[in-house]
């Protein structure tokens, strides 16, 4: 069995925990810290495979439950896998579908505005039990089970080079006593995963003659920082590959993220990698990095370039003055929104320093023009840059880490 995926820590920062390294896995290398692209249907919306090698991409993320829905499973096994169905060579992390079954309806219980408790959120899409999460499918309504067995297997056919087991997502806002439940069940299911993750490796021949696949496990625990560090404990005991950070995408207040990875990062094992889920707003990178995060998936790039709000690296100066700049966050104070008005005589690039393709051919007021008339390259061409962008930021803190500057090149953005 080839077994080529480990975990190497090149350097920790002089200044926080931030850390450079390098997962090595059977379809390459990735050089952490690395933001990871979502493409939810075996692809990032309106760019190719080959697009994204283009644009030094390491790390592709793929939703297991939308695979499993469309086009199938069975397909994807006909073509031999993700990554000869996608033409794409490069490593491949897919999740559990454990987060998209869950936001198709869990009883969310919390504080109404009154105070009071109640129920947030109540649909029949999904139904949780021990065994596992049956739910209806958001497409036809057909009706389906996900099991922590049925999601190895599942990632296993798909041949990702990393896996993530399958856990209980927590709702939010959410008292402790169902958080503990949740985190209870995850610590349960995740076991399973791993005891079918190891007996697929050791016992099922077609998949042994595969590269190595490797699983992280998930720590949960909501808001509450006695299960976050019982949560980390736990599964960082038991022998997976890769540890996975989730339930930090369903609402929490930037706050509270930071609080979690303050209580979780120490008590991580420093020889594996760690990635965050559902996390990476711009305003976010610098915080998750700091504290030893390696990768990191978010869909806030991709998805606001679809609306035509598009990075830049200096200073939106169309906000009337700095100390309004100041009370924004980083993402509205570093990004326009091609599609207003006062961006359609405007020849100049998206971003002057910047050497994308679409900055190194076209202008703001094209891109205006191209999204007025709902023109589909606009769509393109406002991806790439904000990928390209997101690429070369993570390059420079890379940089930065290596030479122990962090905080120097984090001050050029103005942040605390």
């Amino acid at each position: 069995m080839n077994t080529t995926f480990s975990f190497t820590s090149t350097h920790t920062d002089a200044h926080s925990n931030a850390r450079t390294g390098v997962i090595h896995t059977p379809h390459g290398d990735i050089q952490t810290p690395a933001f990871v692209p979502v493409g939810t249907q075996c692809s990032v919306k309106s760019l190719t495979p080959q697009d994204l090698m283009d644009l030094d991409t390491h790390l592709f993320f793929v939703n297991t439950y939308h695979a499993y829905l469309r086009p199938g499973i069975a397909v994807i096994r006909q073509f031999g896998g993700l990554h000869a169905f996608m033409h794409w060579d490069r490593p491949i992390i897919t999740d559990s579908g454990g987060f998209q079954v869950f936001s198709l309806g869990r009883v969310r219980e919390g504080k109404m505005e009154d105070g009071k408790k109640g129920k947030l959120q109540e649909t029949a899409l999904a139904k949780i039990s021990e065994d596992g999460v049956e739910f209806q499918s958001h497409w036809d309504g057909s009706k389906h089970i996900f099991t922590p067995e049925k999601s190895m297997e599942y990632q296993w056919t798909l041949g990702s080079d990393i896996h993530i087991s399958f856990d209980d997502c927590t709702p939010y806002p959410v008292t402790h006593d169902t958080a503990r439940a949740s985190m209870e069940r995850t610590h349960r299911w995740e076991e399973r995963s791993l005891k079918k993750h190891l007996e697929l490796q050791m016992t099922n021949y077609e998949l042994q003659k595969r590269p190595y696949q490797a699983l992280y496990g998930s720590i949960q625990g909501s808001v509450y920082e006695d299960l976050r560090k019982e949560s980390a404990a736990y599964i960082s005991a038991l022998p997976f590959d890769g540890i996975a950070i989730g339930g930090v995408a369903v609402g929490e207040t930037k706050a509270e993220i930071v609080s979690v990875l303050d209580w979780v990062m120490p008590l991580l094992p420093e020889h594996k990698p760690r990635h965050l889920l559902g996390v990476g707003e711009f305003d976010d990178i610098f915080a998750l990095i700091e504290h030893g995060v390696d990768t990191f998936d978010c869909v806030q790039p991709t998805r606001l370039a679809r609306v035509g709000v598009v990075f830049t690296r200096t200073q939106n100066a169309n906000i009337k003055n700095q100390h309004e700049s100041d009370e924004l966050d980083v993402m509205k104070r570093y990004s326009i929104d091609v599609t207003k008005s006062l961006y359609a005589m405007d020849d100049q690039p998206i971003d002057p320093t910047c050497h994308c393709p679409t900055c190194a051919q076209y202008s703001r007021g094209y891109l205006h023009h191209l999204f007025h008339v709902r023109e589909l390259s606009a769509y393109r061409l406002a991806t790439i840059h904000n990928l390209y962008f997101m690429n070369q930021l993570v390059r420079e803190i890379r940089e930065a880490i290596g030479e122990d500057t962090l905080h120097i090149y984090k001050k050029r953005w103005n942040l605390s």
